[in-house]
């Protein structure tokens, strides 16, 4: 599924399933959410902390799932072409970056 594939299906799932976007607000709450939970389970998988019983059955790629789903909900009700917007982001970062990480000694 390409970008603008997923956010035509998003849109679509919101039109018939979702009944309507929720407001950009509450969208912008959702996501802090789903960032949260993709952090907890970082944290435990990845990181020091142990996992709860609660959080033993949260799998990582559905909750980057829920970030996705969310970050393209707010492009579509914000008219934000992804795919345009991430090559413009490309572009932008392989200009500034062209030779900042080949030079950072931290990375080798």
């Amino acid at each position: 599924m390409t970008i603008e594939e997923a956010q035509q299906t998003v849109d679509q799932w919101i039109q018939t399933t979702g009944v309507r976007y929720f407001n950009e607000l509450t969208n912008m709450a959702m996501l802090t959410e789903e960032v949260g939970e993709v952090a907890r389970i970082i944290a435990r998988q990845y990181g020091e902390q142990s996992f709860k019983e609660s959080d033993k059955d949260k799998v990582l790629a559905d909750e980057l799932a829920d970030v996705l789903f969310v970050v393209i909900c707010l492009a579509n009700q914000t008219g934000v072409n992804l795919t345009e917007a991430l090559q413009r982001n490309l572009a932008k970062k392989t200009k500034r970056d062209a030779d900042r990480h080949r030079q950072n000694e931290k990375l080798f």
